[in-house]
């Protein structure tokens, strides 16, 4: 539901935590608008275009690299 606090040489950086930040590793703030319209007992999955999408028994629009 949120970012990674890290401290490195002295300065703080926030790793993302949602996969969803257009500025990876680092957060860029979208797990904010995901997060307070997901419903804590299901899951969920976002295609490359930042869709959500509900799991369900298959996954048939799922793809890995």
């Amino acid at each position: 539901t949120g970012p990674y606090k890290v401290e490195v040489g002295g300065e703080t950086k926030f790793i993302c935590g949602c996969g969803l930040s257009r500025n990876q590793p680092f957060c860029d703030g979208t797990h904010k608008t995901t997060a307070r319209t997901e419903e804590a007992d299901k899951l969920y999955w976002y295609d490359t275009q930042g869709n959500r999408r509900e799991c369900e028994d298959n996954f048939p629009d799922i793809r890995s690299n």
